[in-house]
């Protein structure tokens, strides 16, 4: 994600932190001195929301091993000031793994609960608890309560919350798995809108949760339905086999003269014979206004690239291919280049199929008329 910093790895995943959270912490600091007007309450206010994005982060590390038991890598964890974003290399293929994945984070808080409950409940002797105050209570008090908070918001059935994934996981088990996913995207739509009227009322914030779980649901139902569409196809059957490659030896005034005779927007980078890199349309044109067309092409293709074996099928590949900063990903078969599969072939083949299957029902109804 753009505008992020890595804070570190754990597991082999990656945690990176989105600038936008610095706002976050800004505004809890001028939340602070507003009501409170002391350097100490700031300093509270401000280590306070850094240990509850810390628990928001064992929440996210709860779905990643979660879907690590079903073979499901995590390509990375990254903290914003809305939450946490776990980006999963795929989803679980059975609803019942879908439901575990999707409890794992929610359950992660109910354990914190637990923890600082017993905790406060073990110390209430010498410290007595407090009443929670959302900006002069304790520490502990206050992670106690926002955890629980965490879990129940989270386990609202609504998309991309992990209620909504429950909800879909447990439909799927009875029902086909895009009309489970409609109408979790409906219910997840319908909440978004409470959400929105309850924010004009009462509080902005809400508006901007609106927004976020209005996008979520609509963006899941449509990836959803993508994927069905593309089931069962090969990604042989919609990559492009005409294209042209370049050497990392080349000047970038040899890609612009392709790009100008053709359509090819990018280039697989061959050399002796192996594929070495992918040099995207967006970087020559950074490249051309920073060095000019001299340049060569070693010195701007990506290096880190994913490659797609000819014989997967197309609803596995997409999400990688969506994930991936290239947006273009080689074809191989054995050793071989044999085409490119990039978001806008991807894109037309499916007009294509979908002008095909109008076509073809339009025939069988033709056909039962004529009966």
């Amino acid at each position: 994600m753009r505008w992020s910093w890595k804070l570190g790895e754990y597991a082999g995943i990656a945690v990176y932190v989105h600038a936008t959270f610095l706002l976050l912490v800004g505004w809890i600091a001028l939340l602070h001195w507003l009501q409170v007007g002391t350097l100490q309450a700031v300093v509270s206010g401000v280590v306070f929301i850094l240990i509850l994005f810390g628990c928001v982060l064992l929440h996210e590390f709860g779905h990643a091993l979660a879907a690590r038991r079903y073979g499901i890598r995590t390509r990375d964890i990254t903290l914003l000031p809305i939450g946490g974003v776990a980006r999963l290399e795929r989803m679980p293929d059975r609803p019942v793994e879908e439901l575990w994945v999707a409890l794992a984070g929610p359950a992660v808080n109910v354990m914190l609960f637990a923890a600082l409950y017993l905790f406060m409940q073990a110390r209430a002797s010498l410290f007595p608890m407090e009443p929670f105050d959302a900006v002069r209570g304790s520490i502990w008090s206050r992670l106690m309560i926002v955890n629980l908070f965490l879990a129940a918001f989270n386990l609202l059935p609504a998309f991309p919350m992990d209620g909504g994934r429950v909800l879909r996981a447990l439909l799927a088990m009875r029902m086909d798995y895009v009309q489970a996913t409609n109408i979790a995207a409906a219910l997840g739509q319908g909440m978004a809108f409470l959400f929105g009227f309850l924010g004009l009322l009462f509080n902005p914030f809400l508006l901007f949760i609106a927004f976020f779980v209005w996008i979520g649901a609509t963006q899941e139902a449509s990836m959803v339905q993508i994927k069905s569409a593309l089931g069962g196809i090969p990604v042989q059957r919609a990559m492009l086999t005409e294209f042209r490659t370049v050497s990392p030896d080349d000047p970038l005034e040899r890609v612009i003269e392709l790009i100008l005779k053709g359509w090819q927007q990018d280039f697989p980078v061959i050399e002796n014979g192996r594929v070495t890199g992918v040099l995207t349309r967006g970087d020559l044109l950074n490249a051309l206004a920073s060095h000019g067309e001299q340049q060569l092409v070693r010195d701007v293709m990506q290096r880190e690239f994913e490659v797609v074996d000819a014989a997967e099928m197309l609803e596995n590949v997409l999400p990688r291919l969506q994930a991936c900063t290239c947006h273009s990903m080689p074809v191989m078969r054995g050793d071989e280049l044999v085409g490119l599969l990039t978001m806008d072939n991807v894109g037309e083949f499916m007009l294509i199929q979908s002008a095909l299957d109008t076509a073809a029902r339009r025939a069988s109804r033709r056909g039962n008329t004529a009966w």
